[in-house]
């Protein structure tokens, strides 16, 4: 039987109580698709609901899993060559349904988004009943699904096809690869390209365990500026090779380091408290997005909630890990001045006062008195009192006259 009319017809019937599974088998219904309908029903999915949203923190989701390293692969005989104008996505799931990357045509990716079909959305046969990659995962096995065959209504629209990945030791299911578009994703070529894909995969990740090779961290494929007086820009990676630089807007680079700091993403309203303590609403908020992402490019910001979805780096993240190694000499080399000193979102002032406290302790953890000299150069020490009395007791006779003349300016803008 083809998905359309009458597929649609008989899971109307099927979830309205009219037929039993037994007469659903004994139709013309494709035995598994049946049976994968049967287990959603049981299980209490929804056929109107959304699939849910993983209770763990995407990026370490991201960071640790095993599949992280052999993602380059995956892009290259997958997703780059659909990413513009393709009508298709590739969705790279972990072995409890959690889709972990979703990448390839950006119009197909925000249709997608009504479906809460994105990164950090948990689609496995149990929270989300009949799909490719979530049946493929319970099965352990190949599945094309097609339109009405979906369990739940929202993904009528779509077709899929999804491989698992296994381990090339334990041959354990990994994850699943899956290839979500129009009918025509259902073909013997798609689901021949990813066998070989999957296949492609394990070779890579046997390759990797012969070899005792640790797998990489995800390489980051932008890059955030917003430390020192300097207008804060946006870098990445172009598929060329080269490097396409942004300068940003003041409430745009709120949002990016707002979204930084908060990996776990954050809700339309959360992101409105944070960059506006007065009456910011979210449809502007939502506004801002839109044009963040037509500006950093889709593919870089997730939504439900908000969150930065591929890795970036941040020059502020160099100045932190600095901090926390203890190394007072290296934060201070990588702290050219205050993130985003022109910003007046309390959120950002918080994260603001955080790095700057925390650079000057670290300063004065080391009791050099040339980098002590070097902080009060920079706008967060000029109104160090303690730095500068530091530096008048023990400055010598050049550092105490300039303390103290530094001091008494002190003295008299405070009355």
């Amino acid at each position: 039987m083809q998905p359309g009319g009458p597929v649609r017809a008989l899971h109307e019937r099927f979830i309205a109580g009219e037929i039993d599974a037994l007469s659903l088998r004994e139709s013309a219904l494709r035995r598994l698709v049946a049976e994968s309908w049967q287990r959603s029903l049981e299980t209490g999915v929804d056929p109107d609901g959304e699939a849910p949203e993983t209770g763990n923190t995407l990026a370490s989701l991201r960071a640790t899993h095993p599949l992280a390293p052999v993602m380059p692969t995956i892009r290259r005989l997958l997703v780059d060559d659909a990413t513009e104008s393709s009508g298709v996505m590739v969705a790279v799931g972990a072995v409890d349904g959690t889709l972990l990357w979703v990448e390839g045509d950006r119009a197909v990716l925000r249709r997608a988004e009504a479906m809460n079909f994105m990164p950090g959305t948990v689609w496995s046969e149990r929270a989300a009943g009949t799909n490719a990659p979530g049946t493929a995962l319970t099965l352990d096995r190949e599945v094309q699904i097609r339109e009405s065959e979906h369990f739940a209504r929202a993904a009528h629209r779509w077709s899929c096809t999804a491989v698992p990945i296994h381990d090339p030791a334990t041959h354990a299911a990994l994850g699943v690869l899956d290839v979500t578009g129009g009918e025509d994703i259902t073909t013997p070529q798609t689901l021949a390209l990813l066998r070989a894909t999957a296949l492609a995969v394990e070779g890579q990740l046997a390759v990797l365990r012969l070899n005792s090779v640790t797998p990489p961290a995800p390489a980051p494929e932008a890059a955030l500026r917003v430390l020192g007086a300097r207008r804060p820009e946006w870098s990445a990676r172009a598929a060329d090779g080269t490097t396409r630089t942004l300068p940003l807007t003041g409430r745009h680079a709120d949002i990016l380091v707002l979204l930084a700091r908060h990996p776990e993403g954050l809700s339309a309203d959360h992101l409105a408290l944070l960059l506006d303590d007065g009456d910011l609403d979210v449809v502007t908020v939502r506004a801002e997005m839109s044009r963040l992402r037509k500006a950093v490019g889709a593919e870089f910001l997730g939504s439900r909630p908000y969150r930065l979805s591929r890795p970036v780096e941040i020059d502020a993240d160099a100045v932190v890990a600095a901090v926390r190694a203890g190394d007072g000499a290296t934060a201070l080399d990588r702290y050219p001045g205050p993130l985003l000193p022109q910003s007046v979102s309390p959120g950002v002032a918080r994260l603001r006062t955080e790095l700057s406290e925390s650079v000057r302790a670290a300063v004065a953890a080391t009791r050099d008195l040339g980098l002590l000299r070097r902080w009060l150069d920079l706008p967060d020490g000029r109104d160090d009192r303690e730095g500068w009395h530091i530096l008048h007791r023990h400055g010598g006779t050049a550092g105490r006259a300039e303390a103290g003349g530094h001091l008494a300016g002190l003295a008299l803008d405070l009355g």
